[in-house]
């Protein structure tokens, strides 16, 4: 039986909210070449998947963060999805901007978190884990304790890891690199070689190019 991770690497695979292009990677904001490109705003459009992801986050934070009252999505990806799941939850939602707003009361975080809340922290992408931090540290100064993040993806990534660990934030993700490559070559998605370049680029993200050669 196919676990809920599979699952949804799968429906983010076949909804193209996961792209990769190992012959002819993106290149990030950060300047790294990837050949892999996520965009879950896209799962939006799909009702099976976005209810899919509602489920299973609700599922997560109730079982594992009984204490939550209150979720926190990070800006801007994971709005959405954290105002669906607190819904669904009956909590109160907020949202944590990237930058403060340069007008008006110029808010970092918009919404009301009172001080004292235990908070879920609501994320979409997880890769070193810099947004997130940032974000874990606005809800701390305004009073309340993250108490955990739930995200829909993750890298991997050592990086943020152990930045979570120096926080003492534990993390659940619905779904993760290693599983997105097992479906991606069970659906043939991508092939052996492919699988290969893709693992590489993992292990060294930062320093990783493409081949030289294309991939047959």
């Amino acid at each position: 039986m196919k676990t809920p991770a599979r699952l949804l690497a799968e429906k983010l695979l076949q909804s193209n909210s996961i792209k990769l292009q190992p012959r002819i990677p993106f290149i990030w904001g950060s300047g790294w070449n990837s050949p892999i490109y996520n965009d879950h705003r896209r799962t939006l459009s799909y009702p099976d998947i976005r209810n899919f992801i509602k489920v299973e986050m609700s599922r997560q934070i109730a079982e594992r963060f009984p204490e939550a009252d209150a979720l926190a999505g990070v800006s801007s990806g994971a709005i959405a999805y954290g105002a669906i799941v607190a819904d669904t939850l009956g909590l109160p939602f907020a949202y944590v901007r990237e930058t403060p707003k340069d007008h008006g009361l110029e808010n970092m975080i918009e919404g009301n978190l009172r001080p004292g809340q235990q908070v879920v922290v609501i994320e979409d992408l997880v890769s070193t884990g810099g947004a997130l931090i940032k974000a874990i540290d606005s809800i701390r100064r305004v009073g309340c304790e993250p108490v955990g993040v739930v995200a829909i993806f993750s890298y991997e990534f050592p990086l943020a890891i152990q930045r979570l660990r120096q926080e003492n934030i534990p993390m659940v993700v619905l779904s993760d690199y290693t599983t997105m490559l097992e479906a991606a070559l069970a659906l043939d998605y991508v092939g052996e070689e492919e699988i290969a370049t893709l693992r590489e680029w993992r292990e060294d993200p930062s320093s990783w190019t493409p081949p030289a050669a294309p991939l047959r």
